[in-house]
C-alpha cells in the first residue's frame, strides 16, 4: 500500500509539472532569461550571429535554444565547476535550462503581451562610458584572401601625467575582420618598437619580440565574447605612466572582400590613485618550446613560471591556444610543497574567455604556476588544419600556442617585470621528439 501511494503522489506531481511546463510562454517566461544570459551578445552589432531581442528573431531558433542549452553550448562558459569558483560565471541555472526546454517543446507560445518585461536599453557601442579614446591614426587595410601576419601599430600617446584606469574596452571597427587584439602600454624606456615609425603598421618579425621585462602591460584586449575588462577589485587599476605610448597587436583574417578596421580603446579612469594595480601577464606563463607530433590524439605540454615578487594575489585567468587545444589546466604549486587547481576546463578556439576568480589567491613569492594543456592533432578533430604535420609554436591559427593572460594584483610600486619569471619545462630546450614538455619534466610535489 505504501508502493503505491507513493507512486501515485509521484505520478500526480508529474502531472502538475507538465501541466506547469505547458504553460510557458516567451513574454512571461523565456524573455527574462534571454534578457540577462544572452542579449549582451545575441543582438544587431555585436558577435552572435543572431538577435534574440524580440519573439518574432528568438521563436524560428527555438529547439536549436533548447539544444544549445542543453548541451551547455550556450552560454559559453568552459570552467569545471569542481574547481573555483568565478565572479563571471555565465551558466544558466537548472530551472532556466528548463524553462526554455519547456517552451520549445511546446511549441515555443508567445504569450501575452502584458507580461513582457520592459526591453533592455543597451549601450551604443560602447559598454563602458571612456573617459578617454586611444585609436589607431589611420585604416588598415585586410586583403579580400590571404595569410595577413600579425601586425603591431605604435601610436603616440601625448599622456602628460600618470593615469590610473578603473576599466577599458578595445572595440574593432571591423569585428568582422578582427579575429583578436591587444592594446599595449608602452612606458617611457621600453626597447620595443623603440624605432617604429608612429602610425605605421609593422609585421610580427619586424616589430621584434615584446620583452616582458620592458615592463610592458596589456591595456585592453578583444576576443569574441570577451567584453570589456574591469580593473577595479577592491580599490585596484590598471597604470599608465606619464609619457607612454601605446601598441596596438592586431590578428586580422581575411573575408573575402577588400575591407579595412580602424581599432580604438576606451578607458574609465579612477577617481584617485589606489594603493593596489591591477598588472596582466603578458601570455605567461608560455611553452615556445612545444611540440605536437603529427596524428597524436592527445599531446601534453606543460609550461610553467614562478612568482617573483612579494604580497600579490591572482584575480583572473585567460588561457590562450589555437585549433588543437582541447583543455586547460592551472595549478598552483605553492613553496610550501602544498598544491592547489585554481582553473581546469574545455577548449573553445571561438570563445576565448576570460574567467574573475570570485576571490583572488594568495601567491607567495617562490609559487610555481603550472599550465597543462591537451591538443588533439588527429584527423578525428574536425578543426584541426593539416594531422600530418608536427606542430610547433606559431602565430597563425595553423601553429599552435600554451600561453596565459593572468590578473595579479600588486602593491602599486611593484616592479612589473619582475613578477613572473620562466622556469622549470619552459626553459627546456624544444623536444627533440614525442609531445612536450611535458608533466614528465616538471618536479612535482610528493
Amino acid at each position: 500500500m505504501r508502493t503505491l501511494s507513493v507512486s501515485l503522489v509521484g505520478g500526480f506531481l508529474g502531472v502538475a509539472a507538465m501541466a506547469a511546463s505547458s504553460n510557458i510562454t516567451f513574454n512571461k517566461d523565456v524573455l527574462p532569461v534571454l534578457q540577462k544570459n544572452c542579449q549582451e551578445c545575441h543582438r544587431p552589432g555585436e558577435v552572435a550571429p543572431m538577435s534574440l531581442l524580440t519573439y518574432s528573431e528568438a521563436r524560428p531558433w527555438a529547439k536549436a535554444l533548447k539544444a544549445a542549452v542543453v548541451t551547455q553550448k550556450m552560454p559559453p562558459w568552459f570552467a569545471d565547476p569542481k574547481y573555483g569558483h568565478f565572479a563571471n560565471d555565465r551558466r544558466l541555472s537548472p530551472e532556466e535550462v528548463e524553462i526554455i526546454s519547456a517552451w520549445a517543446d511546446n511549441g515555443a507560445p508567445e504569450g501575452d503581451a502584458k507580461d513582457k518585461p520592459a526591453a533592455i536599453t543597451f549601450p551604443t557601442g560602447w559598454k563602458i562610458k571612456p573617459d578617454m579614446v586611444i585609436e589607431m591614426p589611420e585604416a588598415f587595410v585586410i586583403p579580400a584572401k590571404g595569410t595577413v601576419n600579425y601586425q603591431f601599430i605604435r601610436v603616440k600617446g601625448n599622456i602628460t601625467e600618470d593615469l590610473w584606469v578603473e576599466s577599458a574596452e578595445m572595440r574593432p571597427s571591423n569585428p568582422k575582420v578582427l579575429h583578436h587584439g591587444k592594446v599595449w602600454v608602452l612606458p617611457p624606456g621600453s626597447k620595443w618598437m623603440e624605432d617604429a615609425v608612429l602610425g605605421k603598421p609593422y609585421e610580427g618579425v619586424e616589430a621584434r619580440r615584446n620583452d616582458q621585462f620592458d615592463g610592458n602591460d596589456i591595456l585592453g584586449k578583444f576576443n569574441p565574447g570577451l567584453g570589456a575588462q574591469s580593473f577595479d577589485i577592491g580599490g585596484s587599476a590598471k597604470f599608465i605612466p606619464k609619457g607612454s605610448d601605446f601598441v596596438f597587436e592586431l590578428h586580422y583574417t581575411a573575408s573575402g572582400q577588400i575591407t579595412s578596421d580602424i581599432s580604438r580603446v576606451g578607458i574609465v579612469l579612477a577617481k584617485r590613485p589606489p594603493a593596489t594595480r591591477y598588472y596582466l601577464s603578458p601570455g605567461t606563463p608560455a611553452a615556445l618550446n612545444l611540440v605536437i607530433p603529427a596524428g597524436d590524439p592527445n599531446a601534453e605540454v606543460v609550461a610553467e613560471s614562478v612568482v617573483g615578487v612579494d604580497s600579490i594575489k591572482l584575480a583572473y585567468i585567460q588561457p590562450h591556444m589555437h585549433l588543437r587545444a582541447k583543455d586547460y589546466e592551472l595549478r598552483l604549486i605553492y613553496p610550501t610543497g602544498e598544491s592547489q587547481v585554481a582553473f581546469k576546463g574545455k577548449w573553445d578556439f571561438d570563445w576565448q574567455l576570460g574567467y574573475d576568480l570570485k576571490e583572488p589567491i594568495v601567491v607567495p613569492k617562490g609559487t610555481r604556476i603550472l599550465t597543462i594543456v591537451h591538443y588533439d592533432n588527429s584527423a578525428n578533430n574536425k578543426f584541426n588544419p593539416d594531422p600530418q604535420k608536427t606542430v610547433y609554436w606559431g602565430p597563425q591559427n595553423w601553429d599552435e600556442m600554451q600561453s596565459s593572460f593572468l590578473g595579479f594584483l600588486i602593491p602599486a610600486n611593484t616592479d612589473i617585470s619582475q613578477v613572473l619569471k620562466a622556469s622549470g619545462p619552459s626553459l627546456k630546450p624544444r623536444p627533440q621528439s614525442g609531445p612536450g614538455p611535458s608533466l614528465s619534466m616538471v618536479e612535482l610535489p610528493k
